[in-house]
């Protein structure tokens, strides 16, 4: 189901009860750019990666978000789905209101523009939001209007002897050129009052916010009762004030009551999308993802507060937000399921959990919801990509039945055999620690075999990878034109790199470790580790000499930022989730059907 501003309000009762029914939730965004100014690097520590983020990626928009709802039916065996697909602008629905800059990346957008994304409709019928601190700050913005209102009508205000010394503004002088139109707009009243008059208003012509001033003002203190006065804006954005007769105070009173109702409506609608993610946090349902740690990212910062400095208050957020979150590209690259998946980009996953071992999902669409189908793809609209990897959730889910006896054809999200997989985000491009763990204290892998390579500008990957040829093959990750990490595919070699390599007059070796203290301790430099090798001129990741392509995975010879599914094509391949520490849950011992003992996420104590 698409939902615009045009028919969001109508569709919240169908929004909430599809989550409400649902057995879990699933959710994809697409957005305006993915980074900008700070680049990402294979040896990032949970925390540098989440600051890399904020600094570097809040400044763009999640401007489409998915949403599958799946609920199981125990009768059919099947999922009913109910998708919506939003689209999200932030139009301020006042001058109160905030009036969001944003940035976009060119490559994003292109990217989008060739999927058939309708960026006419996201400006014209974009969904506005806003977060609580900003619906509170409007809230208020709207009393003190009121009660400015309340006091301009009081006697302290209209009395010309001021009576009330309280009040230290009185009327404004009204200036020489806005005389005659003053004294026009009290013709046209008089008139609108004359006996005998039938008409109820008076719609004045769009002006400006002074003259509005001075039109209110006026009024009010010439004619004292009988008139309701109220600005409106028309299709055009132009401000105009509307003159109303009333019969008496009561009813004076009723029009003020409606006028503040009215605005009041106005603001729950600007709170908008973001209800619908209190919806969703406040079921607590599982909430589903795939390589989903931009989407968290934004949807905090948009929906609910600005992402705090502090990563534990991060962890801490997220986990009151969304109490239950699962990346689909984590779980695919884990045990056991990827001694059969060999690639984790969410189209293709899908397609591989429809093959043997795994088993294809039933699922319908519920009754007025569009019916999305795996035969007619259409990727990158956000809505379908949640149904996706909705699908990719329940296909593995449903191979973890396998391993139990009897077999279960069912996994519900509940299920203790999903627990090893929750709250914990996929680390794209990280290249020892698969995930941020918001449950917990995050992997600390040893880097004894990892080191930091300074060299002058002029060597390319060819140099580096001759320099520690007698130690086997190695990753290199390019920082910047003169420095590197530099990590040994046989990492037993690690203790003969720093007795075989002697610093020289153009290059120098360091450990790991020791280059993060010294970096650590320069705080009167505050220098950023340089990050990826993605903005490095092309040269820099060419050799002279061919490589062994089977050590490790080489760099990507894009000079721009890439998309989602680029950046989790990068990943496959370049992430050994044997060599990543301690395992995701503990050893996990089931009976099969053949009586067999199977241990399930059996990965290596050590990486």
């Amino acid at each position: 189901m698409e939902v615009t501003r045009s028919n969001f309000r109508e569709s919240l009762p169908t929004i909430s009860s599809a989550i409400s029914k649902a057995s879990f939730l699933a959710i994809d965004g697409e957005f305006t750019g993915l980074q900008k100014g700070v680049n990402l690097h294979a040896f990032d520590t949970p925390n540098e990666r989440y600051q890399k983020l904020r600094q570097g990626s809040m400044d763009f928009l999640l401007m489409q978000f998915g949403l599958c709802a799946f609920e199981y039916e125990a009768t059919t065996k099947r999922h009913i789905i109910r998708a919506f697909n939003f689209y999200l602008f932030p139009k301020p629905f006042s001058r109160q209101a905030p009036d969001v800059c944003f940035s976009c990346q060119s490559s994003s957008i292109d990217f989008l523009v060739s999927q058939g994304f309708d960026f006419n409709k996201l400006f014209r019928e974009g969904i506005p939001y806003l977060t609580p601190a900003e619906e509170q700050k409007s809230r208020d913005a709207l009393e003190s209007k009121y009660n400015q209102l309340d006091m301009m009508s009081s006697p302290a205000f209209t009395s010309p002897t001021g009576a009330d010394t309280a009040v230290a503004k009185g009327p404004i002088e009204i200036p020489s050129e806005h005389k005659q139109y003053v004294e026009d707009i009290c013709k046209q009243v008089e008139e609108l009052t004359a006996e005998g008059n039938t008409s109820q208003t008076l719609e004045l012509k769009p002006t400006s916010a002074f003259q509005r001033k001075l039109v209110y003002q006026t009024l009010k203190l010439k004619f004292h009762a009988g008139l309701h006065l109220e600005t409106k804006t028309n299709n055009n954005r132009q401000r105009y004030i509307v003159i109303s007769k009333v019969k008496n105070a009561e009813d004076q009173k009723q029009k003020e009551e409606s006028r503040k109702a009215a605005e009041m409506e106005e603001l729950e609608n600007a709170v908008g999308f973001s209800k619908v993610i209190r919806m969703i946090s406040q079921s607590g349902k599982l909430v589903v993802g795939h390589n989903m740690m931009l989407d968290v990212l934004h949807v905090l910062h948009q929906f609910s507060c600005p992402l705090p400095e502090s990563y534990e208050d991060f962890k801490s957020l997220t986990r009151c937000v969304f109490p239950r979150l699962l990346d689909t590209k984590l779980m695919s690259s884990t045990h056991p399921f990827k001694d059969w998946i060999i690639n984790t980009t969410l189209g293709d996953l899908r397609k591989l959990l429809e093959n043997k071992p795994f088993e294809k999902p039933v699922v319908e669409s519920a009754e007025g919801f569009p019916a999305y189908t795996t035969d007619n793809e259409q990727l990158h609209e956000a809505g379908y990509d949640a149904f996706i990897t909705g699908l990719c959730f329940i296909g593995m889910s449903k191979y973890l039945g396998t391993f139990q006896s009897p077999k279960k054809e069912h996994i519900p999200p509940s299920s203790p055999l999903i627990e090893p997989f929750l709250n914990k985000l996929f680390m794209f491009r990280v290249q020892d620690i698969p995930y941020m763990n918001l449950a917990g204290p995050d992997l600390q892998p040893s880097r004894d075999h990892v080191f930091h390579l300074s060299f002058p500008k002029e060597w390319k990957t060819s140099d580096i990878s001759q320099l520690f040829a007698p130690f086997g093959n190695v990753y290199i990750g390019w920082l910047d034109d003169n420095s590197a990490f530099v990590s040994l595919y046989k990492k037993d070699e690690a203790d003969r790199v720093l007795q075989n390599i002697t610093t020289g007059d153009t290059f120098s070796v360091v450990a790991y470790k020791d280059f993060i203290e010294r970096m650590q301790k320069s705080s009167s430099r505050k220098h950023n580790i340089p990050a990826s090798d993605l903005d490095l001129p092309v040269k820099k990741r060419q050799s002279s000499s061919p490589l062994n392509v089977n050590a490790s995975p080489f760099q990507s010879t894009r000079s721009i930022t890439p998309i989602p599914e680029e950046m989790e094509e990068e990943n496959n391949g370049t992430v050994n989730m044997d060599d990543l520490g301690e395992p995701l849950a503990k050893r996990m011992k089931t009976d099969c059907k053949s009586g067999s003992e199977k241990k399930l996420f059996d990965e290596p104590e050590n990486w």
